[in-house]
């Protein structure tokens, strides 16, 4: 392995447009650092409103190219893109050439692309993640060109070279793991309290249906549960009134920054199935009502969650055959046993890999030891 005393390893992560990109780059951004403490991480990322959000003020740097996606546009949209990624190769090249980096390592997301693209050209080690079941069209081009790749689910290395293809889990952020690790059994006191997640995209939907529920079903129980609710950007006011016209005590954002806190505060989860929020519940220990986003790329989302209700963690219902009738009897019977409550958090528990980030820290550090002994004895050799 590299010995980080002799050598300052310098480290570009790229990737972004939704949460589920996003968290773990981060993830694996603040370990390195916390590794190795002279790393230096530059992260590139899309102009979105969630990249700026989800990276400000982090102690790394962070820089934006132009990119845009081509799976599930219009001809117009298709074309429009192909035509920009030279100019965003171009960056990416000229980014990289400027910080000079150990690694490129990507994370999904239509930016990974040039980057990962211009660091091979540049003769630099690169290395992807694919979090979800079924990789997106962006890692499924990198796999072919990149050192090593990293995968979450089992199923999803099929897609991939085996030779250099590893099960390594989706990487958490520290603050989640770190709460999770300090949380004992839960001890289910009343009022129970629900957490409702609606993923970065896809929310509206979802909310409709859960405040459906609320009305029919949580708002009769004695004594009504406690919710929180992520409602994305759209929903925020519209959820908090009717909450409160149903006399339910309910903590209503757009979007929660302190997860770890909220997670460790949860009962029972609804939620999307994005991988990275698997991750997290399952490191977590929560059961979980998953309603994967029907739009979701090769429907990955409904193929994310069955590994977790084949273990006993959760149960899944498409958004399709789902309304608040159906969703609220489900709610109110797992809300009134807790026992089965406590045997699906244990499922889920099992299902958890909080040594993802360091299995890939690990494996990318021997991925540039060969690097620099392969460097070396050209250099000899000459």
């Amino acid at each position: 392995m590299i010995d980080a005393k002799e050598h300052n390893i310098r480290l570009i992560i790229t990737g972004g447009g939704t949460g589920g990109h996003l968290f773990p780059g981060i993830a694996l951004a603040q370990a390195m650092m916390r590794t190795y403490q002279d790393c230096e991480v530059l992260y590139i990322g899309t102009e979105r409103k969630v990249d700026r959000t989800a990276l400000a003020d982090l102690g790394f740097k962070v820089m934006t190219i132009k990119s845009r996606g081509i799976k599930g546009k219009s001809f117009a949209a298709k074309v429009k893109a192909l035509l920009q990624q030279p100019f965003a190769l171009f960056e990416a090249v000229r980014i990289i050439k400027g910080f000079r980096p150990d690694l490129v390592f990507g994370v999904g997301g239509y930016v990974t692309v040039p980057v990962i693209l211009g660091a091979r050209l540049l003769g630099i080690a690169t290395c992807i993640h694919e979090q979800n079941s079924i990789p997106g069209l962006a890692n499924r081009l990198l796999g072919h060109i990149t050192h090593r790749i990293f995968v979450s689910l089992p199923g999803s290395e099929k897609y991939f070279p085996a030779v250099k293809t590893i099960l390594s889990g989706n990487p958490v952020r520290r603050s989640i793991l770190d709460s999770a690790s300090k949380m004992g059994p839960r001890v289910y006191k009343e009022p129970l309290t629900l957490l409702i997640l609606g993923g970065s995209q896809g929310a509206r939907r979802l909310n409709s249906i859960v405040l459906d529920a609320a009305e029919k079903y949580l708002r009769d129980l004695t004594p009504k549960p406690n919710i929180i609710h992520q409602t994305g950007e759209h929903d925020e006011t519209q959820v908090r009134e009717k909450y409160a016209e149903l006399g339910i005590s309910a903590r209503v954002e757009a979007f929660f920054s302190d997860m770890a806190g909220i997670y460790s505060q949860a009962d029972l989860v609804i939620s999307r199935a994005g991988a990275t929020t698997l991750a997290e519940l399952t490191v977590s220990h929560k059961p979980v009502l998953l309603v994967p986003y029907p739009f979701a790329a090769d429907n990955h989302q409904e193929i994310n969650g069955r590994y977790l209700v084949q273990a006993g963690g959760g149960l899944m219902f498409r958004q399709s055959d789902l309304d608040g009738e159906k969703l609220g009897r489900e709610v109110k019977r797992l809300l009134t046993d807790t026992a089965l409550l406590a045997e699906m958090a244990e499922n889920s528990g099992k299902k958890a890999k909080p040594e993802a980030t360091e299995t890939i820290i690990n494996s990318c550090m021997e991925l540039l030891k060969g690097k620099l002994q392969e460097n070396m004895g050209k250099i000899l050799a000459f």
